[in-house]
């Protein structure tokens, strides 16, 4: 059983009562600081079931079963929630499978209603209501302005997620259960001992330290990183507001947990990200005068306040693919993209 370790920090996440949709667009989803909500879904029959308890929980949630099976990760007791790499990094500590909704629900209940001291460690990760429980979305509301979110459903028993970012805003609604996330602004990934970027565990990259028991030898820098650390403290009916970028660690402390969370405002074709690792390939190892040389192109044109102008000497028509945002300049900057990479020396 894992025990319960106090909060890395003292340091909490802002908060608020429940908000109007109106105000979460002016106020909270322009904000980069990450801001609890309390109670902002407290009404949804989702939060009611569990409420009552495990077993009607487990028989809500898996009312909406119908659609596809779930991707569960599953861990062994030994790794006490963690789901992470195997020590010598050859590969992962968890296994994954495809699990009918149903049958997740009814192990899970098991594992709770016999207090199993000692329980595999079970986690349902981002399945897509749509896909996956028909009919969630309709049933859970949001009410505030996500556009082009899709409910996105965590179900499982006490776990613990590796620190991480999303390329998007991110909204993390608690259902059951109680949660705690440690939040990392992005300045600090330094101070983080990011992992392998091309062999993750669940998409993005995930830092190497564990913050319920950090290795402050190995890792020194992680003593920085927890001094800018935030805290959230989530209960059932609770909303989480992460900014992209900003790191985060994930526990749920119960038998029975459920989130739902919401990306939006994300292109998976035009992330940072990306742009970054072919910038390991061509920028990162060339000789120091000529990296200099290019950091003057990226500040002019990425990264200056007005690189949004750098073309603006130029006639409209023939600005190209520095032109103001829009989707014919997206579709001429991919065009040049995989033209350039798919060239052969």
């Amino acid at each position: 059983m894992i025990a319960e370790v106090p909060a890395a920090t003292d340091n909490r996440v802002a908060e608020r009562d429940a908000v109007d949709a109106d105000t979460f667009a002016r106020e909270v989803a322009t904000s980069y600081a990450p801001i609890v909500l309390r109670g902002q879904v407290a009404d949804w029959p989702a939060v009611a079931a569990g409420r009552r308890g495990e077993r009607p929980l487990a028989e809500y949630v898996a009312g909406f079963a119908g659609g596809k099976p779930l991707e569960v990760l599953l861990g062994p007791p030994e790794i006490e929630g963690r789901f992470f790499y195997r020590d010598d990094m050859s590969g992962f500590n968890f296994t994954r499978q495809q699990v009918p909704l149903a049958a997740l629900m009814g192990r899970l209940l098991s594992l709770a209603e016999d207090d199993v001291a000692d329980p595999p460690a079970i986690y349902a990760n981002a399945a897509a209501a749509p896909d996956h429980l028909p009919g969630w979305g309709e049933a859970n509301r949001l009410g505030l302005p996500a556009t082009g979110a899709t409910p996105r459903v965590w179900i499982g028993n006490a776990t613990r997620v590796a620190t991480h970012y999303d390329a998007s805003p991110n909204l993390a609604a608690v259902v059951a259960g109680r949660r705690r996330f440690t939040l990392f602004p992005p300045e600090q990934v330094a101070n983080l001992y990011v992992g392998p970027l091309d062999r993750t565990i669940a998409g993005p990259p995930a830092s190497m330290v564990d913050p319920d028991a950090p290795d402050l030898e190995r890792y020194p820098r992680f003593a920085e990183a927890l001094r800018h650390a935030q805290v959230a403290e989530l209960g059932p009916g609770d909303v989480l507001f992460i900014p992209a970028i900003w790191w985060h660690h994930v526990r749920a402390f119960d038998r029975l947990n459920v989130l739902v969370n919401y990306w939006w405002a994300y292109d998976s074709s035009a992330t940072p990200f990306v742009a970054m690792i072919h910038a390991l390939m061509s920028v990162r190892d060339l000789p120091l005068a000529e990296k200099q040389a290019w950091r003057a192109w990226f500040d002019h044109l990425v990264f200056g306040e007005d690189a949004a102008h750098a073309g603006d000497h130029l006639p409209e028509p023939v600005r190209g693919v520095l032109g103001a945002a829009s989707k014919e300049r997206t579709e001429r900057i991919r065009a040049y993209l995989l033209g350039s990479l798919s060239a052969r020396p």
